[in-house]
């Protein structure tokens, strides 16, 4: 199993900068973002092929420091403005259930997350209420040990269906370890539990077979999402790459003085790729992805933590937190599973359903996110493209 490079604590940004990839392939250089900022990897790199890291980068100043603040970002994406890019205004989950899988503890996720939904009028989400509930990779409540690069992870992603679906119920599951056993059994566990019409999962590693993990994402029935990595065009990366899962790609997103309100191009940093040991989807077949087999991403959603980045409550150690700017494809994963918990309809193996329906999306055709031998795997363009998939959500009519 190949091993994935993951992009240094200075982000993809840094290395945009110096044109390059993490593995040496030519990037487009992003702009700039302001201030001098850029951005920095959350979780430490994966240091076995068996295991995994989490995709989320946060914005950092030119020192590697994200000052703590009182208050929300002004740059970052707010609730209100992610629903009006999605078109997802007047969606209702019905109480239908957002799965989280992530690695590690965070004891005060519970407290945090009540932060970020009074800040932007979201309704409570607490234990009390049944909205939220947080358990271990085997459905306990003996919850594993404190990390923060995970607990950030896991910040971002419940805050990420809160803005997405305000009324979703959210059950958050942590995993021992970010072994793919840890992780996979967790997945496991959520699809076990009641309610739960799509699971995310914000993490990746090297390009690897269902044969030998497929048991852990193979759930028909609930939608399975999962980040695409942050490194650029690098080949396939698990368990994005996996056929059971709907593989979520990157883009940036700004406001725009269009019909829509916002323009939308590749992510540099967003993961793309063949896999080369899983099965193509069917459902892809005529859709031109130049891939013998698993082609990366199928949608996609904002990722660029400068333009499209979430304004997230995270935590900075075990007892404190603070507001930052958060992004990653570990922001557009859970905005994914969230538009599937919003449209209702997650039958049978829930990532073949854009591709019946790829009209509507918003198809993302400017960008790059790095140097391929076929086009359509790192450059965006009418349909699919490797970076973006068959686009993102207007709505949740793909879905």
């Amino acid at each position: 199993m190949k091993q994935r490079i993951l992009v240094s604590a200075l982000g993809v940004g840094a290395l945009a900068v110096a044109g390059l990839t993490s593995t040496g392939a030519a990037i487009a250089a992003p702009t700039p973002y302001t201030a001098g900022k850029h951005a920095a990897k959350v979780c430490a790199t994966a240091t076995s092929p068996h295991t995994a890291s989490c995709h989320a980068f946060k914005l950092v100043d030119a020192k590697g420091v994200s000052p703590a603040t009182a208050t929300p970002p002004a740059t970052g994406l707010t609730p209100a403005g992610l629903r009006d890019a999605y078109k997802l205004n007047g969606l209702s989950a019905n109480g239908r259930t957002v799965a989280i899988v992530d690695a590690y503890g965070y004891p005060n996720l519970e407290r945090d997350l009540g932060v970020y939904r009074s800040q932007f009028g979201l309704s409570a989400c607490t234990v009390a209420n049944g909205c939220l509930r947080i358990i271990n990779q085997n459905g306990g409540t003996s919850l594993p040990r404190f990390n923060t690069g995970w607990a950030g992870e896991q910040a971002l992603d419940v805050d990420a269906v809160s803005a997405a679906a305000p009324d979703a119920k959210i059950v958050v599951v942590q995993a021992n370890s970010a072994s793919f056993a840890d992780l996979g059994t967790a997945v496991v566990t959520a699809a076990k539990q009641p309610g739960v019409v799509a699971i995310s999962n914000s993490y990746g590693g090297g390009d690897s077979a269902d044969s030998t993990y497929g048991t852990y994402y193979n759930h028909p029935g609930i939608a399975v999402t999962a980040s695409t990595g942050d490194n650029g065009y690098q080949g396939g990366s698990y368990p994005a790459s996996s056929s059971y899962v709907t593989a979520v790609g990157g883009t940036s997103l700004v406001a725009a003085s269009n019909t829509r309100g916002w323009s939308e191009s590749v992510w540099s940093g967003a993961g793309s790729g063949c896999s080369t040991v899983n099965t193509a989807l069917s459902a892809a077949a005529s859709f031109g992805t130049g891939c013998a087999k698993r082609a990366m991403a199928d949608v996609s959603a904002a990722a660029d933590p400068g333009k499209g980045g979430m304004a997230i409550y995270y935590p900075t150690s075990k007892t404190a937190s603070t507001w930052a700017q958060f992004g990653g494809t570990s922001e557009a994963a859970p905005i994914i599973a969230s538009v599937y918990a919003l449209s209702g309809n997650t039958a049978g193996y829930a990532n073949a359903l854009p591709y019946a329906h790829s009209g509507s999306l918003f198809d993302v055709t400017t960008g790059s996110n790095g140097s391929c031998p076929t086009t359509q795997w790192c450059n965006a363009r009418t349909g699919w493209d490797g970076p973006t998939g068959l686009g993102t959500p207007n709505g949740a009519g793909a879905f």
